[in-house]
């Protein structure tokens, strides 16, 4: 009997406990079939959570919600949840009162002999002492829907910094971006005059800053923030309620009183003396009364505890959506940034290179021109020397024709043009490479 494994399901929906023998290696998914069999909620709609507020893992085995050795074997409960509701508002009707308890309850003041009594009111204190138990079992399927929401709580905090974070570092981006373009922008305008023009490129970089205002709609939270706000406020609100904490201080002390009833009852002689149950039917109304008030407040701020943990449950999927946004628009404004970079790095290849070409173009008509110095000079004279006056030059009638001047002239440009063209060659294969 002691190998035995036996799990306690109290159905917070019906306040019931229903207990079933596990079998060896049973999974866990085949016990919320039994489970839905005898309480009619989907194993979809099924949440099992322990004491501490942990949802039973559907990977192990059903006997993870059996606590190891004796001592509290059977009085260990998990508390079963219907996820499609979230208001628990009853009725739950109290423990059925046993034959002879039903019997002094409709006439407390009838006699009886002090032995019968005596039986008679020591099931009353078991009724009494059962009631106060089973608010004590609720109050902690309670409590373990409570630190099940803190702990969904904790989950959301966590997503929400991350969210945060992530948004903060997207708008700091995108203001790096914004100034980085403008400033692009600015210079580029600056030297389209005198330097190099790409209207593609320029059309680029517009569509570049229009996109990247568009990526800062990912970082607007703000209405996910408010509503991750006010719900912290609620369950604030909720874990400093005093529904919160146990309130079965007067079924204690009516638990006590038909103890100390029942106690005095037994020092009286069993002679043939008769008494009533005034005092003790008196003490089970006022139980069951106390009980039916402390349930509603229960099942009232468990309601309210559930409302919250599926608006948790709702808002989880979005934060994680407009995660993925942020992280989208990040990639974007890196992708754009990479690329105008790109851009700008290829812009100051082709200034390098036509400055290049234009110093050889300049140092080729150097050469060119000296070229043509040195032949209109006289032979005799030294490059130090000073150009000869226009009236020193030989006139086309000392013996030289036009003709000559004319054909030297184009031998000239015939070789400016070779030269240009060997420029033009040499700065092709530059862009090229």
């Amino acid at each position: 009997v002691l190998f035995l494994q036996i799990v306690h399901i109290l159905n917070m929906t019906s306040a019931k406990i229903v207990s079933f023998l596990l079998h060896p290696e049973e999974s866990l998914h085949s016990l919320q079939n039994r489970i839905e069999f005898e309480t009619g909620i989907s194993t979809g709609n099924q949440e099992l959570l322990l004491e501490t507020g942990i949802c039973l893992d559907p990977r192990k085995p059903a006997s993870q919600c059996v606590i190891d050795g004796v001592r509290g074997w059977d009085s260990y409960m998990v508390y079963l949840f219907d996820k499609s509701k979230t208001v628990y508002d009853g009725p739950f009707a109290s423990r059925s009162l046993s034959d002879c308890v039903n019997y002094i309850v409709q006439d407390s003041k009838i006699q009886l002999p002090i032995p019968q009594l005596r039986k008679v009111w020591a099931e009353a204190v078991h009724y009494v002492i059962g009631l106060k138990e089973d608010y004590s079992r609720l109050f902690q399927g309670q409590r373990a829907a409570m630190l099940s929401l803190l702990r969904y709580n904790a989950n959301l905090i966590k997503m929400k910094n991350n969210m945060v974070s992530a948004s903060q570092q997207l708008k700091a981006k995108l203001e790096f971006f914004h100034q980085s373009i403008r400033l692009d922008l600015e210079r580029y305008s600056d030297q389209m005059a005198y330097g190099i023009s790409s209207e593609k490129m320029l059309k680029a970089w517009k569509e570049m800053e229009e996109k990247a205002s568009q990526c800062a709609q990912a970082e607007d939270i703000g209405y996910l923030d408010e509503q991750i706000m006010a719900l912290h406020t609620e369950i604030v609100e909720l874990q400093k309620s005093p529904y919160a904490r146990r309130q079965g201080e007067v079924m204690e002390t009516l638990e006590q009183r038909a103890i100390d009833l029942y106690k005095q009852l037994k020092t009286r002689p069993p002679d043939h003396a008769y008494s009533d149950s005034t005092d003790m039917v008196k003490i089970i109304v006022q139980t069951v009364q106390s009980q039916d008030r402390v349930l509603k407040e229960l099942f009232g701020h468990l309601s309210k505890l559930l409302g919250c943990k599926q608006k948790i449950i709702d808002l989880l999927p979005e934060i994680e959506v407009a995660l993925n946004n942020i992280k989208e628009a990040d990639n974007s404004v890196m992708q754009m940034q990479g690329k105008r970079q790109r851009e700008i790095w290829h812009l100051l290849k082709i200034a390098c290179t036509q400055s290049s070409s234009r110093s050889l173009v300049s140092s080729s008509l150097e050469g060119t021109a000296s070229t043509a110095a040195a032949t209109w000079l006289p032979q005799g004279s030294s490059g130090n020397s000073a150009p000869h006056p226009l009236s020193s030059l030989a006139a086309p009638d000392d013996g030289e024709s036009f003709a000559d001047v004319i054909q030297e002239n184009v031998n000239y440009l015939e070789l400016f043009s070779s030269i240009l063209q060997e420029v033009r060659q040499e700065q092709s294969c530059m862009m090229v490479s």
